[in-house]
């Protein structure tokens, strides 16, 4: 009996040898993102687009920087996508459309609530109906 969990702790041991590479690229790759965010944070930190000063602004970026570093940053909150898309609930349906659109990170945006306000701006581009060739044109060969 002893024997046959030796050889099977044996067989396993090149499978869970396989995971470790696997795990450190998950972990390296959690790091990276990480990193990314908090280079995006800082971004919007000295651009002065967060509704806090530069200080408290940098500060919770690096706090951010370190929980996600050590697994603790929380995900975020459901309901802040929620919430944006009922605002846009009371628009016509094609105004809707584009609401949720811009509410999903879609388009630019600008400005900031200690300002006044948030801007976001989605173009859309349709083409209309095509006109009809001129009167003068000469007949299509092909057609009859």
């Amino acid at each position: 009996m002893k024997t046959a969990t030796l050889m099977r702790s044996l067989a396993l041991a090149p499978l869970i040898m396989l995971s470790i590479p696997a795990a450190m690229a998950a972990d390296k790759a959690a790091q990276q993102s990480a990193r990314a965010r908090f280079e995006q944070d800082s971004a919007v930190c000295n651009s002065g687009r967060s509704n806090q000063d530069r200080a408290t602004c940098m500060q919770e970026a690096r706090a951010a920087l370190a929980a996600s570093q050590g697994g603790r940053l929380p995900e975020v909150d459901p309901s802040l996508a929620r919430n944006a898309t009922r605002r846009c609930a009371a628009l016509p349906i094609d105004d809707r459309k584009d609401c949720e659109a811009r509410m999903q990170g879609q388009g630019t945006t600008s400005g900031s609530a200690a300002a006044g306000g948030i801007y976001r701006e989605l173009v859309t581009r349709t083409v209309g109906p095509v006109e009809p060739a001129a009167s003068g044109a000469a007949p299509d060969p092909e057609r009859k």
